[in-house]
C-alpha cells in the first residue's frame, strides 16, 4: 500500500453535535481531496509506517457515511434491540441492576464528546453510577479514520484499561486530534498508558478489530438512526448533542422516580 498524507479529523462541529464533514449530518461526506494524491517517503521511516497504517484504516473510513434515517429527539428504541449483542462486547460501568441504562455513541475526535467527559461525566459517575442508579455504556461511532484509530488503541489496551484510555484521549484531545501530526501525537500520548511503539503499530494493523468497530457504528446508523455524536439513549430514549450536568439531571430524575 502506498503511504498517504497525514489524515486530520474529517468532521465539522455542527451546533451541539459532531458530524462528518462536507454535508449535513445524515448524508454521505465527500472524500477529503488530500487523500487522492499519495506522497512518497522512505518505507523504513517511522513516519512512513504510521502514515501507511492510518491510510489502511482510511480505506473505508475516509468515506464514512451513515445510511440510516435519523430518528427524532425522544424517539424510543426498544431496550431489547438496543442491548442486543454487538460486534464488540459492551464494557458497562455501574451496576447491572441499575434502574437506568445510558448508552452513548461517541467519536474520539468529537469536541462535544470530549466536553461531556470533562464536565458532565464526573457528575454522572459520582451522583448516579457509583450510587447504583445508572449503568453506563460507551459505544464506538467514529466519524473519521483518526477516531477509529483511537478506538482501536483503547480496545487493544485491554478491557480493564479501555475506560482509562478513552478518558486520556478525551482529556488530551486538542493535543493529538488537532495537531499537524496527529498520528505521531497519538502514538506519543498512548505511550503514557503503556502502549509502546510495537503494540501501537500492531494494533493499527488489526483488520478484524477495525471491521468490528465499523460494524458497531454501522448498526447504530442503520438500526437506531444515529447520524452524529454524542448521541445518548436513556432506557432507549434518544437524546443528542451537548449534555450539561443540569440537562442530565432533568432527564434522569423523572426516570428514577418512575
Amino acid at each position: 500500500m502506498k503511504p498517504a498524507p497525514a489524515l486530520a479529523p474529517f468532521f465539522r462541529r455542527a451546533g451541539v453535535v459532531c458530524a462528518p464533514s462536507g454535508k449535513p449530518a445524515g448524508s454521505r461526506p465527500r472524500m477529503d481531496e488530500r487523500m487522492k494524491t499519495p506522497i512518497k517517503m522512505p518505507a523504513t521511516s517511522r513516519r512512513a509506517f504510521l502514515l501507511t497504517a492510518l491510510a489502511a484504516i482510511a480505506l473505508g473510513g475516509a468515506m464514512f457515511g451513515h445510511h440510516g434515517r435519523a430518528h427524532a429527539e425522544g424517539t424510543q428504541i426498544p431496550v431489547e434491540q438496543l442491548m442486543a449483542p454487538e460486534a464488540l462486547p459492551d464494557l458497562p460501568v455501574g451496576s447491572a441492576d441499575a434502574p437506568v441504562t445510558i448508552v452513548e455513541y461517541v467519536s474520539m475526535t468529537c469536541s462535544h464528546c470530549a466536553a461531556f467527559y470533562q464536565t458532565t461525566y464526573p457528575v454522572l459517575k459520582a451522583k448516579y453510577i457509583d450510587t447504583g442508579k445508572v449503568r453506563f455504556i460507551l459505544r464506538e461511532f467514529p466519524l473519521d479514520p483518526l477516531a477509529t484509530a483511537g478506538f482501536m488503541l483503547a480496545r487493544c489496551a485491554g478491557d480493564d484499561k479501555r475506560e482509562a484510555i478513552v478518558d486520556l484521549l478525551f482529556a488530551q484531545q486538542k493535543n493529538w486530534a488537532f495537531t499537524d501530526k496527529p498520528v505521531e501525537s497519538l502514538a506519543m500520548l498512548v505511550k503514557q498508558a503503556g502502549i509502546g511503539q510495537e503494540k501501537f503499530e500492531t494494533c493499527l494493523k488489526d483488520q478484524d478489530l477495525y471491521d468490528k468497530i465499523n460494524k458497531v457504528r454501522d448498526r447504530a446508523s442503520e438500526k437506531f438512526g444515529v447520524t452524529a455524536t454524542p448521541t445518548f439513549y436513556f432506557n432507549g430514549q434518544k437524546q443528542s448533542g451537548e449534555m450539561t450536568p443540569e440537562s442530565l439531571e432533568k432527564i434522569l430524575e423523572p426516570l428514577l422516580k418512575s
